[in-house]
């Protein structure tokens, strides 16, 4: 979920995956491991998104709807 969400939020926003990273601190391929659930994630890196976004983490996690 968390891999779908990510990507919705990025495109939405109309940023691009290097973009996102620069923002957040993290390479273009981390953004692209995530959005393609290669890997997920650490709770710090989900912590930055959420604010990054104004959504909650549980959102992120697909735990709550918006």
């Amino acid at each position: 979920m968390i891999s779908t969400r990510i990507k919705e939020l990025r495109t939405e926003r109309g940023l691009s995956q290097q973009a996102l990273a620069r923002h957040i601190g993290v390479s273009q391929k981390a953004v692209d491991y995530w959005e393609r659930g290669v890997n997920e994630p650490k709770a710090s890196y989900i912590v930055l998104l959420a604010d990054f976004f104004a959504v909650s983490a549980d959102y992120l996690l697909g735990r709550v709807d918006l």
